[in-house]
This record gives C-alpha cells, sequence and structure tokens, in this order.
C-alpha cells in the first residue's frame, strides 16, 4: 500500500496559513512576526490570530503569507524551528 501524497500547492499560493506554536514571552509575538517577514514582508498582520493555552504556558500564533515556492515554506520552517521557544510549526 503506497502512502497518500502530500496535496499539491500551485504557487504563487495566496492565504497560505502558517501555525507557529511556542512557549509564551511578552516578546514571541514579534520574534515570529519578524522571523516570518524575512521570508513573506507582506504577511497580512490583520488577520494574525493569537490563542493562548489553558494554563498560559504556551501561545500559538496564525499568520496567513503569499506562499511563492516550496523553498521559502522549508527555508521559513527552518529559521522558525531554529528558535529556542518554538516548539511546532504547521
Amino acid at each position: 500500500m503506497s502512502e497518500p501524497s502530500a496535496p499539491k500547492i500551485e504557487f504563487p499560493c495566496p492565504d497560505y496559513p502558517i501555525k507557529v506554536v511556542g512557549v509564551a514571552s511578552d516578546d514571541y509575538d514579534t520574534v515570529i512576526v519578524d522571523i516570518v517577514r524575512v521570508h513573506a514582508p507582506e504577511c497580512d498582520l490583520e488577520r494574525m490570530r493569537v490563542q493562548e493555552s489553558s494554563n498560559g504556558r504556551f501561545r500559538s500564533i496564525t499568520l496567513y503569507i503569499v506562499a511563492t515556492s516550496p523553498e521559502q515554506l522549508q527555508q521559513m520552517h527552518r529559521d522558525l524551528m531554529a528558535h529556542p521557544q518554538v516548539k511546532m510549526v504547521i
């Protein structure tokens, strides 16, 4: 039985969601936005969604970008995961 293939993305892909989960801090939102903007300067902050965990220890941020290539997404994922506060990128 073959594994299901990942859905195909046509580039450029407007409204591509990036969700980042990490350890909450006063500067967490700024740090994440700064990393994402290196790869997607047009990131739409008006649509940014922030959600705290029930105990306030973790925070998830969802941002919408224009995905331009698989390389852009891979580099962004690598840079986000390299930050010590980031636990997961979806």
